[in-house]
């Protein structure tokens, strides 16, 4: 019986021309030995007795091919620069109103204006709005009256910084004390239905640093105070 390695056999082709793509520094695809072959006895008539078992031969070379194409790979990338992570997202812009919001001293709707009125002067404006409603500080002020007041119920009275008074009665409740530092926007009390009330409303009135009291329309249309 004659018996030749795989190795012997694939050293062979390449003797005879025939390339392989087993990297020669790979240690690892150099030792792989493949399993004997046996080759049949040749009769004494010169033909062999049975056919050469030859199975798994490609088998191997394909594998050895595979593994040497592998090994190429993993140095490849081993070799190339690692990728740069992905950009972050740039941080979401804030927006900022910069624009000076103006200040809604009630919401509601106008129900009687400054004038004369049913045989007397009314002093101010009327403005409707339903119990509870906020009532704000069109101005930065002092609080110079809160509480009981006649003919109104209750009310409370703002001194601004310039001197001029507004007035707000009926009121539903208070909200600050005599003497308190008010800002623009702050509620500061509620629209109501106390004393001599035709239905709930905010009776609004405005009096100058000389004491004079004035239509308050205009002067919270200057002011950009909404109604």
């Amino acid at each position: 019986m004659l018996k030749l390695s795989v190795q012997e056999l694939v050293s062979g082709s390449a003797a005879s021309g025939v390339e392989t793509a087993v990297d020669p520094a790979d240690a690892t695809a150099a030792s792989v030995v493949a399993p004997l072959v046996t080759l049949p006895e040749v009769s004494s008539a010169g033909s062999p007795a049975t056919e050469p078992s030859v199975v798994g031969v490609s088998e191997l070379v394909k594998a050895a091919d595979l593994h040497a194409r592998a090994v190429a790979a993993a140095r490849a990338a081993d070799a190339a620069p690692p990728a740069d992570p992905p950009a972050a997202d740039p941080p979401t812009a804030r927006t900022t109103d910069t624009a000076a919001d103006s200040v809604q001293m009630v919401t509601g709707r106008v129900s009687s204006g400054f004038g004369g009125r049913w045989g007397r002067s009314h002093n101010g404006i009327d403005i409707a709005a339903p119990i509870g409603t906020p009532i704000r500080a069109p101005l930065p002020g002092t609080v110079v009256a809160s509480g009981p007041a006649s003919g109104f119920g209750m009310w409370v009275r703002v001194r601004h910084d310039d001197g001029t008074i507004t007035t707000y009665g009926h009121v539903n409740r208070s909200l600050v004390r005599v003497g308190e530092q008010v800002a623009a926007g702050e509620e500061i009390a509620e629209v109501g239905n106390r004393g001599r009330s035709t239905g709930p409303h905010l009776h609004m009135e405005v009096q100058t640093p000389r004491g004079t009291t004035v239509n308050p329309r205009p002067w919270l249309d200057g002011h950009g105070i909404g109604y």
